[in-house]
């Protein structure tokens, strides 16, 4: 796999400064896993971040801070919510989305300043809502491992959301901050099917791959659970009972659901990766969608977008807590994280507001 870097100017232009080089496709160090990396090109286009911290206020979401290091995603996941956010680059959210990637190396100097200011309110960060931090990209770049040093040496409380194995990495600085109750991890878990996955997810983890990094992190202390997410009707949705049990046999400890979501140009690029792989049930899915969202492919009302509305949804939603309570698994609640070891470096620890 070869990659270019660009960067972007002031007028979001792309200049090339960096020749292509080749990129070690052991993305995983998994001898077992049964990944086949794809051969496309991938460019990387520097980014100079004005800042750093998105703030959210949605009530369907447990974090109000968040950090995105990339924009674009090598993973390559069909149903990603995030891939339409590319077109504000007048760029594709379908092949673009997942070869034509946004750095932000300046990403941990931004963060510092942040967590410098005199007005800064600590609350759990999560770290790679949008696209996954731990993609394949990071290995070379290292954003991520940058601001998890910074968030480390300042005691400031993080979650992550991944299903990249590159997250094993960065033990150290997991199972350091996670002691002090600073960090908890989520991985997503989608199917334990390997053609399914081959076909939805195609350049990440193999579903075993990622039930061995909830084991090694839940051995090394950190809080871990699962996102089974989405729910896809007819493709996956017939997986819940064994996807929590396998979860649980790693070691994972919580436990949440969310169902598709189809925004923007997400619909018609899904749809057409429906009817490619999964003709005969296509229609099926889609009527079923539909049935979910009040007759659209989407509502983005709160309290109804990640979950849908209806019977198919509130089936759904018993036979999750169902199983997740026989299993002993938390449900929907995030790890209690701490706020109260803040401190700034050379300075005294910070009050509580």
């Amino acid at each position: 796999m070869k990659t270019r870097a660009t960067a972007l100017n002031p007028h979001n232009r792309f200049q090339p400064i960096v020749t292509d080089r080749e990129v070690d496709p052991d993305w995983f160090n998994d001898p077992e896993d049964d990944l086949n990396p794809d051969t496309l090109a991938t460019e990387v286009i520097l980014e100079t971040a004005k800042s750093i911290i998105s703030r959210n206020s949605s009530p369907d979401v447990p974090f109000d801070q968040s950090i995105n290091p990339y924009r674009g995603c090598e993973h390559a996941c069909i149903y990603c919510f995030a891939r339409p956010t590319h077109a504000y680059w007048d760029m594709s959210p379908g092949l673009d989305f997942e070869t034509r990637l946004i750095a932000k190396p300046n990403a941990a100097v931004r963060l510092r300043e942040e967590l410098d200011k005199p007005g800064y309110r600590v609350s759990p960060i999560a770290l790679g809502v949008n696209t996954d931090a731990y993609q394949p990209l990071e290995r070379d770049q290292r954003i991520t491992r940058q601001v998890l040093e910074v968030l480390a040496e300042y005691r400031h409380p993080v979650s992550i959301i991944t299903k990249g194995a590159l997250i094993l990495r960065d033990l150290d600085l997991l199972a350091d901050m996670a002691s002090d109750g600073l960090c908890s991890v989520r991985i997503s878990l989608t199917s334990l099917s390997n053609d399914l996955k081959r076909r939805m997810e195609p350049r990440t983890a193999a579903p075993a791959t990622r039930l061995k990094i909830i084991r090694q992190l839940s051995k090394a202390g950190i809080p871990t659970g699962i996102i089974l997410g989405p729910v896809i009707p007819f493709i996956n949705d017939h997986e819940i009972e064994s996807i929590l049990e396998a979860a649980v046999e790693a070691g994972a400890t919580r436990a949440s659901w969310i169902m598709l979501r189809l925004p923007y140009e997400l619909d018609e690029l899904f749809q057409d990766w429906l009817h490619r792989h999964f003709p005969q049930r296509a229609e099926h899915v889609m009527n079923r969608m539909r049935d979910l969202r009040g007759g659209k492919s989407y509502d983005a009302t709160f309290g109804r977008r990640m979950t849908g509305t209806g019977p198919y949804s509130d089936l759904i939603r018993q036979r999750f807590t169902k199983k997740s309570r026989r299993l002993g698994l938390n449900l929907h609640e995030e790890e209690p994280l701490r706020n109260d070891l803040f401190r700034r470096p050379g300075g005294e620890q910070m009050p509580l507001w």
